[in-house]
């Protein structure tokens, strides 16, 4: 039993942030002993002396100040010297590490972060999207994030002619321009009333720039 068992075991390797299989992240806090922020009810596991936003309610209210609005998510804050075992319906995860650069994520796609990077909300509004407008996270600084895709994702360069479903986006590099495209297309899970309009993005900017999508949309 021990051999068949063996395959699902994980990583041993002491690292801040490890995957331990392609839908459950560890994040080892006594590395270093820096807090992280996760969404609320992901965590699966944990070993040894965690505390989950007990303390620290001064930090808590501010990232509770810049998460206003309907889709952002409820954030817990993890301290101590354990390991935590983080997941998300079994989507596929991916830690992204920042190195003093900054990224935007579609608020819904992400799943934790070290409490040492900066962010702030940001707000892209448009005809087409649920109640008007879409909330991002901009993140910069020097840090890890966890990002949660339905399959796995692909990045793709910026052009002056980059168009994403607003349902598939996931991330795209802060220096790029997003505006909300409304084009009438025949969808695949049409319905009695659907007008056939998708929302889409379009993204804009200079040579580097980038955007993730994920092989799914609604």
């Amino acid at each position: 039993m021990q051999a068949v068992l063996s395959k699902y075991r994980g990583s041993a390797d002491r690292q801040r942030w490890s995957l331990q299989n392609p839908q459950l992240v560890r994040a080892d806090l006594g590395i270093d002993g820096r807090p992280i922020l996760a969404r609320q009810g992901s965590m699966v596991l944990y070993q040894g002396d965690v505390d989950f936003g007990h303390k620290g309610a001064g930090i808590m209210n501010r990232v509770k100040s810049k998460l206003t609005g309907e889709g952002l998510p409820s954030l817990m804050r993890c301290t101590g010297g354990g390991q935590v075992y983080l997941a998300e319906q079994a989507t596929r995860l991916h830690p992204v590490e920042l190195q003093g650069d900054a990224l935007c994520v579609s608020a819904q796609r992400v799943l934790a972060f070290d409490e040492s990077l900066e962010f702030d909300v940001r707000r892209i509004e448009g005809h087409g999207l649920p109640g008007g407008v879409l909330f991002a996270m901009e993140f910069r600084g020097t840090g890890t994030l966890v990002l949660t895709t339905k399959g796995e994702p692909l990045v793709m360069p910026v052009t002056p002619m980059t168009f994403a479903d607003a349902n598939a986006v996931i991330a795209w590099s802060a220096g790029a321009q997003v505006l909300v495209a409304n084009q009438v297309r025949l969808r695949r899970h049409a319905y009695p009333g659907h007008t056939g309009e998708t929302t889409q993005l379009q993204f804009r900017g200079a040579p580097g720039n980038f955007a993730i999508v994920q092989p799914y949309e609604i």
